[in-house]
């Protein structure tokens, strides 16, 4: 029996390339806003940890603290215990590995299927794992979304549910305060971090992705990419306080 120990470390995560945002914007405003996405305990140290999700708490800290933002918003997880998402609420299925389609409780005809990944239990509403993590500066926001309250319905977006049916409070409260770029920061790169970035490109935002304040479950350049491909723009924490102070 060979007693051979594997000590090569994992492959480093993809990191894409940055830039510093522009001061110049040719007459027109700059307004920026701050979205926080899932920096909660199941998340980090719980039932569905992101890798190194705990490492970007200072970075997060650094730009919630910056009193140059618009507003400052968080969104959270918040499920009931028999959501749909988890592989708990399906008899005989598995986390991670099993998949099944949803339909939207109003789609009786089962018209709009959405694959759906079975997680374990997460972030389930009132319980610890569902409360933000020690440490992260919550006093400074200016509102909390909560996403997946319904039984039946995912929600990995900030800005609504997977099928797009029902928005929640965000768009509404950037357009108001006349946000015209929002960064994004927290977990996970490619899922929530993701799905909201793209709706923030398809509301009209300018999006920027703040890479050294984010995590992936993944390790791979997917979720990148695509965000890339819709305009979705990539910079640094460092890059954010320097073009709002």
């Amino acid at each position: 029996m060979s007693t051979h120990t594997d000590t090569h470390p994992p492959p480093a995560a993809y990191e894409p390339a940055t830039e510093a945002i522009p001061d110049d914007t040719d007459g027109k405003p700059f307004r920026p806003a701050l979205v926080v996405i899932d920096m909660q305990n199941d998340f980090v140290t719980g039932s569905l940890p992101v890798p190194g999700g705990a490492s970007i708490l200072p970075q997060v800290n650094s730009l919630i603290q910056l009193e140059t933002f618009e507003a400052k918003i968080a969104t959270r997880d918040h499920h009931p215990a028999n959501h749909v998402s988890f592989a708990k609420s399906h008899q005989g299925k598995t986390e991670f590995t099993s998949k099944i389609v949803i339909y939207h409780p109003e789609d009786v005809k089962e018209l709009e299927g959405k694959e759906q990944v079975l997680w374990p239990v997460h972030c389930v509403a009132d319980t610890h794992g569902a409360e933000f993590i020690p440490g992260l500066v919550t006093d400074r926001f200016d509102a909390t979304i909560v996403k997946g309250v319904h039984p039946s319905i995912e929600s990995y977006s900030g800005f609504k549910d997977i099928w797009g049916k029902k928005e929640t409070e965000l768009p509404g409260i950037l357009n108001e305060r006349g946000v015209t770029d929002v960064f994004y920061v927290g977990l996970a790169g490619d899922f929530c971090v993701k799905y909201t970035a793209l709706d923030s490109v398809d509301y009209g935002f300018k999006t920027w992705v703040v890479v050294d304040a984010v995590k992936s479950i993944s390790q791979d350049e997917i979720a990148w990419n695509l965000m890339k491909e819709k305009g979705v723009r990539f910079t640094k924490t460092e890059d954010v306080k320097k073009r709002l102070a």
